[in-house]
């Protein structure tokens, strides 16, 4: 039995009477067609079965219209979420996204050498580190890299991150303000820039204002490792009365020891606050205290500052810091002043803050 032969652009050309051309820009995102000619070409392209092949388009513009995106614990419920925005954000400007998982808490750069293979058009590194070799080699090779939720120490790679530094400081000024005085932090992965901006914040601001330093263990954003860091902390003989999570999902595991394993009542016996907003924090489970991480707006800008760097390699580098909320719930007793009510949820705004407004 003879295969049959595929459609080829050609013979797409010859039935809708149109050079071939017509249509490579019919099928191209953003290209300059008339709508009537489009329109012939996929009737055309219809009733011959034809597809185009990206393969040979990305030979012949040396374009591939493949963005690599690196994000390792997808347990974690902020990358999952991020990864459908970013497929969604890149296919709407002609892209397909490209998954790569590295280990958590490693350096990304044994699979991202793989990644390079995969003529990528740019790089978005989202949960994962990146040395300044691999960072060097990438722009050597024509690559973007932009960093999403991470900064790096290499000078010549851009970045989108929420307000891991200002979070870390409202939440630390929110848990005294609830008349808290025994704080604890509990830290994600150590090299992390997240982690390590987070802490900084809330550590910081309690040294402001002449507070000691907060009890502190390390959970590396894992649910297991959160929930034995959890069993210390609770185990002490100067047990906590709240702990800063560094991400909602460290949060989870937190409140399931305390009240399951330790018989606390949150927030009467213990307050609990995360950071990201995921959906999760939402529950009413966990009905969680968290400072935001806005996902769309991230994504947004994450797409369009990738998107640029490939078209134009000379854009030079940049860090873009989203702005976020303190959105207040039930899992930390609630200050008498400034939490004002905003889209429909609760936020805590400092005086100082709310004045700026």
């Amino acid at each position: 039995m003879t295969a049959r032969r595929h459609a080829t652009a050609t013979d797409v050309a010859r039935l809708a009477g149109v050079s071939q051309s017509a249509v490579s820009r019919a099928f191209t995102p953003g290209a300059s067609i008339a709508e009537e000619t489009r329109a012939r070409v996929e009737d055309a392209a219809r009733e011959l079965g034809y597809r185009p092949n990206a393969i040979a388009r990305s030979l012949a513009t040396r374009r591939s219209r493949i963005i690599g995106v690196a994000a390792a614990y997808l347990q974690n419920h902020f990358y999952p979420e991020v990864l459908e925005a970013l497929s969604r954000g890149l296919q709407a400007r002609g892209y397909q996204l490209l998954l790569f998982t590295p280990d958590a808490g490693r350096h990304a750069d044994p699979q991202l050498q793989d990644v390079l293979a995969w003529r990528v058009d740019g790089l978005i590194l989202a949960s994962t580190t990146l040395s300044s070799a691999l960072a060097e080699q990438c722009r050597l090779a024509g690559i973007p890299v932009l960093l999403f939720n991470r900064t790096s120490r290499a000078a010549i790679v851009s970045s989108v991150t929420g307000e891991n530094l200002r979070g870390g400081r409202m939440i630390a000024e929110f848990l005294v303000a609830g008349g808290h005085r025994r704080l604890a932090f509990l830290a994600g992965i150590e090299n992390s820039s997240t982690s390590r901006d987070r802490e900084r914040g809330f550590s910081g601001w309690l040294a402001e204002q002449g507070l000691p330093p907060p009890l502190r263990e390390v959970g590396l954003y894992r649910f297991e490792a959160a929930a034995a860091a959890a069993r210390r902390l609770l185990a002490r003989p100067d047990r906590p009365d709240a702990i800063f999570c560094g991400n909602d999902h460290m949060a989870t595991a937190v409140s399931e020891v305390a009240r399951h394993e330790f018989g606390l009542r949150i927030p009467r016996d213990l307050s609990l606050v995360g950071f990201d907003d995921t959906g999760p924090a939402r529950w009413p489970t966990f009905s969680l205290t968290s400072f935001s991480q806005p996902l769309q707006p991230m994504v947004d800008a994450a797409v369009a500052m990738v998107c640029e760097m490939i078209e134009d390699p000379e854009t030079p580098t940049r860090h873009q810091v989203v702005p976020g909320e303190l959105v207040v719930r039930e899992s930390a007793r609630i200050p008498p002043e400034c939490c004002v009510s905003i889209g429909g949820q609760l936020v805590w705004r400092p005086v100082r803050e709310e004045a700026t407004q």
